[in-house]
């Protein structure tokens, strides 16, 4: 048995998979924000109270946003969360007894997506969550590609390529730079363009702004398919424009990158954390 579990600033959900991939139950409990000890004491009581209800002592997954620095141990990136700059995983395994393996909310998005999702079957995968944020995520070969920094796909805080003369700087960013994807293509950029221009520019804006930030991923990482997650992901138009923008701005003759819908939707963050373990049972089944 597989546990995954989806750790947020908001929420913490829990779901638990059988050795032929199929979810047996899930569970949500709002992230405490009383303190760090208060929140990791209610994560291992949340994991051991899902085993008793699953009946079997299961390996665990946990997403999360940010990560684990691979020198420190420690978490960072994960704004509004009680575990940023502490050693949850190394605290987390002390209550528990066991190991627990951790991953990158986008990371664990992408692997669902890879194994048995819209990606099936594609050797290189890139994940982009677009919601609040604009998350990334990397799997190559069925394996989250992690990086030496704990940074693969973090695409979103690299400034947006060919900026125009309007465009520059950019927005503020709350990482402290200025002119970040995340400014120009997550929710609140959306909203406020529609707001400024109208629903229409604002949405042809948009568009031509994923093309420059997607061809960004396409001349370093060439994937063969790039999954789209998030609120954003269910703007239907997205998926005819935005591909034939890509020629535009990709350094090359001919660009056939597909750009997909996630076939498990918001389900992917914690099916991927529990793929964390070795998903051969979900290749198998799928």
């Amino acid at each position: 048995m597989r546990m995954g579990i989806d750790l947020g600033g908001t929420k913490i959900e829990l779901a638990v998979f059988d050795d032929a991939g199929r979810e047996r139950l899930r569970q949500r409990a709002a992230t405490p924000h009383t303190g760090y000890d208060a929140a990791l004491a209610e994560l291992a009581r949340l994991i051991v109270d899902t085993e008793r209800q699953a009946g079997a002592r299961c390996t665990v997954g946990v997403g999360m946003p940010g990560a684990i620095s691979p020198k420190s141990g420690r978490v960072f990136n994960a704004y509004n969360t009680p575990f940023n700059g502490r050693r949850l995983r190394h605290d987390l395994e002390e209550k528990l007894g066991r190991e627990v393996r951790f991953a990158n909310d986008a990371n664990c998005f992408a692997l669902s997506e890879a194994i048995d999702g819209a990606a099936k079957g594609a050797s290189i995968v890139f994940g982009a969550i677009l919601g609040t944020g604009a998350g990334g995520g990397i799997v190559v070969a069925g394996q989250v590609l992690e990086g030496h920094n704990a940074l693969s796909g973090e695409w979103g805080h690299t400034p947006l390529p060919w900026m125009t003369a309007d465009e520059h700087p950019g927005p503020a960013c709350y990482c402290g730079r200025s002119g970040c994807i995340e400014q120009f293509v997550a929710g609140p950029a959306l909203k406020r363009d529609i707001a400024k221009h109208g629903e229409e520019i604002a949405n042809e804006l948009h568009e031509d702004r994923l093309a420059r930030a997607f061809s960004m991923i396409v001349n370093v990482l060439d994937p063969d398919v790039i999954v789209l997650g998030g609120g954003l992901s269910n703007i239907q138009r997205l998926y005819t424009t935005v591909p034939r923008l890509l020629p535009k701005y990709v350094y090359s003759q001919t660009v056939d990158t597909a750009l997909v819908p996630a076939k498990h939707g918001d389900a992917s963050g914690v099916r991927g954390a529990a793929m964390l373990w070795e998903p051969t049972a979900w290749r198998a089944l799928s």
